[in-house]
């Protein structure tokens, strides 16, 4: 069988947990995670988040590609929405920001398709960034890999296998902004 590659964001390894084992249970991709998030702030907290997700792409043997850390783009993409708290429009434009880089490093270096791990979190509305990520999967002719992943215990999973494999669960999305 040819397995389609796929272009996994991956907001923070926490979320990727579960995102992982779904998708590995599925055996129709070959998954490269992708580290695309200049929305995380302080620095500091950006290099843990991704020392973690380093330690669980070395679990799962997937190789990964880190977006250079740029917090001016951030900036620049929420500039007037700075004082809007979490899933407001200033989220709205992270969230397509990312999954915007997403898909034109999925489309520039051939991949098949390309999905987000975002969907796992209570705290965000899979229909908005599944509908952003549809946006740019017309806009860029590449597929999309539409998906709640909240789903049948998707968060609950990723609690799990965080203390399984002993990952930090950070306490806030990414920009710290409230």
């Amino acid at each position: 069988m040819n397995k389609k590659k796929l272009l996994l964001h991956c907001c923070c390894a926490p979320c990727a947990t579960s995102v992982i084992e779904r998708l590995l249970n599925e055996n129709e991709f070959d998954i490269t995670l992708y580290f695309a998030n200049s929305n995380i702030l302080p620095q500091s907290e950006y290099t843990k988040r991704l020392e973690e997700l380093k330690k669980l792409a070395k679990i799962h043997n997937l190789p990964l590609v880190e977006d250079c850390y740029n917090p001016q783009e951030f900036f620049d993409c929420i500039k007037g929405l700075e004082s809007l708290g979490e899933g407001s429009k200033r989220c709205d434009n992270c969230i397509y920001f990312r999954l915007e880089k997403t898909a034109k490093f999925a489309k520039t270096n051939g991949y098949d398709c390309f999905c987000t791990t975002l969907t796992v979190s209570p705290h965000k509305n899979a229909e908005h960034i599944n509908n952003s990520g549809k946006e740019l999967s017309n806009i860029l002719n590449i597929e999309f890999l539409e998906r709640d992943f909240k789903k049948r215990d998707g968060f609950k999973r990723s609690i799990e296998l965080c203390k399984i494999y002993n990952i930090y669960r950070q306490t806030y999305c990414g920009c710290g902004l409230v």
